[in-house]
């Protein structure tokens, strides 16, 4: 059972400081005051800020990656992954957060937990494991990042920290993984986890289903090298149902920190609302023609009244949209259902669903002697069962389901699975576009704006911090040459990462 107690006594610890920034930036002032704070309220805090703010998720995870994917399309001209434009701080948004207010901090807790000042080993797995949530987003959206000296300014003295090769981080990740998953038995974080509340079981097969997923990753990369680390992932313990999926319940308060940071990009009831996200015309095109119920989830009847869901084409802007023959007002498309963007809605870092596709790939490749089109099943049906965590009136009933996959039986290949993995992955934008690059699934027809700046192509990569060549020019320039990548920061929209072949 997932906790909010600690949220709100996480709240009011911090509300005696200055600010929760200011609180947790003194504490990486000095590198012996993580002795003095409770390990649960930070890993608490370090959970909220890896789910995120306004900031991050409006700029890197809708602007760019949910636009990119073709979950969502937009008209207005900010919203750049869907005319493939480059703007620096939307690009380098979450780097930009995350390294301060989930890196320096995870850091901090891990250095205490490993002194034996505090906690236990139970805690430490736990917090390895949220470790690799963290920088296993980060290489993925930007290729080599700060990783092996990140975060330790204080702790070590290292202010200017080297870029090591993904190749390198996804070694490290599966290795954390491992020890990490090993080291949990009694104790934990209890209710100050806002995951599962402590429960280690769950821990063990979330542990187990990142490491799924990271092995899947290095599939056209390193074969032999994903193999070996899927067999371990199954043989330690996957998710085994919904009730293991992975996301934080979020509140709207007592401060905004407790906020899903998309609801505060997208929810209007609570005086939120960006209005220029549609749906994408690729979604709900594939979703009609398939017959899936979920389209009454995701999307909203357009205002227009006509009573038909409709999803805006990529790439369209107020001029292009008026020769569109499928609607030239943006009232002629669907919105995103209300209901999923709230402030109060779940967070989700991985879910049921996806294991269980990540499951029928790997028995498509040979690498797993389940049954393909059982783990397909079994993903389709966690994939629409699990809207039941925004609101239990969301849940698809069983009899559609089996309509569902009656009409669209498994036909063993990876296509197939890519795009419902695409499908359980909405919302989760991050994780939808690295699948995309890693499978090549969906199959995505790219837009071609007049401002785009890719040439026509979807971009690879979100783009790093520009500050990066100045704060950090000597580590910076070895991660771009050992990329393949240029000064021209532009240009790095289209280097894919090392996994993506």
């Amino acid at each position: 059972m997932k906790s909010l107690k600690y949220i709100m006594i996480l709240v009011a610890c911090l509300m005696v400081q200055t600010s929760c920034d200011d609180g947790f930036a003194d504490l990486n002032t000095n590198p012996n005051a993580a002795n003095e704070i409770n390990p649960g309220f930070q890993f608490t805090w370090v959970q909220l800020r890896t789910s995120g703010g306004r900031y991050e998720n409006w700029r890197a995870g809708l602007i760019y990656s949910s636009m990119m994917i073709q979950h969502m399309s937009a008209l207005c001209g900010y919203w750049s992954g869907d005319k493939y434009t480059y703007n620096a701080g939307y690009a380098s948004s979450l780097f930009d957060r995350a390294y301060v207010e989930q890196v320096k901090d995870m850091q901090d807790l891990v250095n205490t937990l490993e002194s034996g000042a505090q906690g236990d080993a139970t805690m430490l797995g736990m917090a390895k494991i949220w470790r690799v949530v963290i920088f296993h987003r980060l290489t993925d959206l930007y290729g080599d990042i700060p990783y092996s000296e990140a975060g330790k300014g204080f702790l070590e003295g290292i202010d200017f920290p080297q870029y090591d090769a993904q190749a390198d981080i996804y070694a490290n990740m599966l290795n954390e993984l491992e020890t990490g998953i090993a080291s949990i038995s009694s104790g934990g974080f209890g209710g100050a986890d806002l995951i599962y509340g402590g429960d280690t079981e769950q821990w063990k097969r979330f542990g187990n289903s990142l490491m799924l997923r990271l092995a899947m990753r290095m599939s056209e990369v390193d074969a032999a090298s994903a193999r070996t680390w899927v067999g371990k992932a199954i043989a330690g313990g996957v998710m085994q149902s919904n009730a293991d999926d992975a996301f934080i319940a979020h509140t709207n308060g007592p401060e905004g920190v407790n906020r899903n940071g998309i609801g505060e990009v997208l929810d209007k009831s609570n005086g939120f609302g960006d209005d220029c996200p549609r749906l994408s015309a690729t979604l709900v095109d594939w979703m009609t023609a398939t017959g899936d119920p979920r389209l009454d989830i995701f999307g909203e009847l357009p205002a227009s009244g006509s009573g038909v869901h409709n999803g805006m084409p990529n790439g369209l802007d107020d001029t292009s949209i008026q020769d569109n023959p499928t609607g030239t007002s943006v009232d002629d498309f669907d919105r995103v259902n209300p209901v999923l963007v709230t402030v109060e809605s779940p967070m989700m870092f991985m879910t049921y669903a996806e294991t269980e596709l990540l499951l029928a790939e790997a028995a498509v490749k040979g690498w797993h002697t389940g049954d393909a089109a059982t783990h397909y099943e079994n993903g389709v049906r966690a994939g629409m069962k699990q809207y039941a965590h925004w609101d239990a009136s969301l849940e698809v009933a069983d009899a559609d389901i089996d309509a569902y996959l009656a009409a669209n039986a498994f036909d063993g290949s990876e296509s197939q699975i890519g795009w419902q993995y695409w499908a359980a992955t909405f919302l989760n934008e991050y994780e939808s576009f690295a699948n995309w690059r890693r499978t090549g699934y969906p199959e995505l027809t790219p837009t071609n704006h007049p401002n785009n700046v890719t040439g026509g192509t979807i971009p690879l990569r979100l783009v790093y911090p520009q500050g990066e060549a100045g704060g950090n020019p000597d580590n910076f320039q070895a991660a771009l040459d050992r990329q393949g990548m240029s000064s021209d920061f532009t240009s790095h929209l289209t280097v894919p990462v090392w996994w993506d072949k």
